[in-house]
């Protein structure tokens, strides 16, 4: 026991004479419970929808009230079109789309069935059931009061029919496959997890080994250093964007929709991003077990806030504005909008310049920070 107590205090001795590790491992738990928590604890709710009313009526305006009214949708877009709506949906910027077209009011006056137009983005398909299902029951609803309306005030008619008539079409996932909504997340995530993993090391590795002086006495400035430690990284990376892509297509059938060009252009974009994170990781933290609880502080929150299982809609705004912070919360967007949406670069382009911004940042800062210990 007097061998055990000495190896123990002797360890404790360690973490109080290094405050970061000190604070990592009481903050870390901290903050991961408070974060994954608030992203458990949500449910679908006020997905963003755009509208079209051709109709323009009381009716109508009753009509989308109806949605508004549900917390299911919150209508954020009003349009004039269908061509608006897809623009809007292929951008990302709402979820499901409205077209009342311009005989709905009077057709729902003179006793006649009106049909309006829905469209869900299927790319998720479980927000795009729950938005089918409160679809239908909304719809539903506002057909037996219309009705109720309309026995009331005329005569019994012979034939009964739901006054409004609701067609919901899915849009990039038709057959609402959830494969096809997982696999890019997936190979996000992968390329987050492994980019992080292969560079958070890098410096500290040849520090604890004893071979940073060495490359300190070298003519090497810091940012050859650094993009040294990167650009191999990014090679081995770009091979397996290639091969979980082929992965995703030959063994779970998800296709690229669009430029598979553009793709690989763009994931080069994440990856120098999210490899120089992994740099700075390595020149701020002065062992691997500092770096190990930095990179895991960046890989678990980049599960649950960047919207690869959970609707980043429905999380608490605090938690919603946090994810931005993370590179695979972009590259995510960028992903799924080429192989579920086939989208072009200027539908990604807000999500592409905080991936560059993100990067020169993250390598910026190592060459500062490693600059001032030398």
């Amino acid at each position: 026991m007097n061998r055990l107590w000495t190896i123990t205090r002797k360890e404790f001795i360690h973490i109080i004479r290094d405050p970061r590790t000190l604070i990592l491992v009481i903050i870390l738990p901290v903050m991961m419970l408070a974060l994954l928590g608030s992203a458990f604890a949500n449910e679908i709710e006020h997905l963003p929808m755009a509208v079209a009313d051709q109709s323009k009526t009381d009716a109508s305006r009753r009509f989308v009230d109806r949605f508004s009214a549900s917390g299911f949708f919150d209508v954020t877009y009003g349009v004039q079109s269908e061509g608006e709506i897809q623009q809007l949906m292929d951008q990302g910027l709402v979820k499901s789309g409205l077209l009342i077209p311009e005989e709905f009011g009077r057709n729902l006056s003179t006793g006649n069935p009106s049909a309006a137009q829905f469209y869900v983005d299927g790319a998720d398909p479980l927000v795009a059931q729950t938005a089918q299902l409160a679809i239908e029951t909304i719809s539903q609803a506002t057909s037996q009061e219309i009705l109720v309306q309309q026995l009331s005030s005329g005569p019994f008619p012979m034939e009964l029919r739901l006054p409004i008539d609701s067609h919901v079409r899915f849009l990039y996932n038709p057959n609402l496959r959830r494969m096809n909504f997982l696999i890019p997340g997936l190979i996000a995530l992968i390329l987050q997890v492994q980019a992080l993993l292969l560079t958070a090391f890098a410096i500290v590795r040849e520090r604890e080994q004893g071979t940073l002086e060495q490359l300190i006495v070298t003519p090497l400035r810091p940012w050859e250093l650094m993009l040294g430690k990167i650009l191999p990284f990014i090679l081995v990376a770009m091979v397996n964007i290639a091969m979980t892509v082929a992965v995703g297509h030959l063994w779970f059938g998800v296709e690229v929709a669009g430029s598979v060009t553009l793709l690989f252009v763009l994931s080069l974009v994440f990856l120098s991003s999210a490899l120089g994170l992994g740099v700075l990781i390595s020149t701020i933290s002065r062992n691997q077990m500092q770096a190990m609880y930095m990179s895991t502080f960046i890989i678990l929150p980049a599960v649950m806030l960047s919207g690869l299982i959970f609707p980043r809609e429905n999380m608490p705004r605090l938690v919603y504005w946090a994810g931005y912070l993370m590179p695979v919360t972009h590259f995510l967007e960028v992903i799924r909008g080429i192989i579920l949406k086939g989208v072009g670069i200027n539908y990604l382009w807000q999500n592409v310049w905080p991936l560059v911004i993100f990067g020169v940042v993250v390598f910026l800062a190592s060459v500062l920070l490693f600059h001032k210990r030398l």
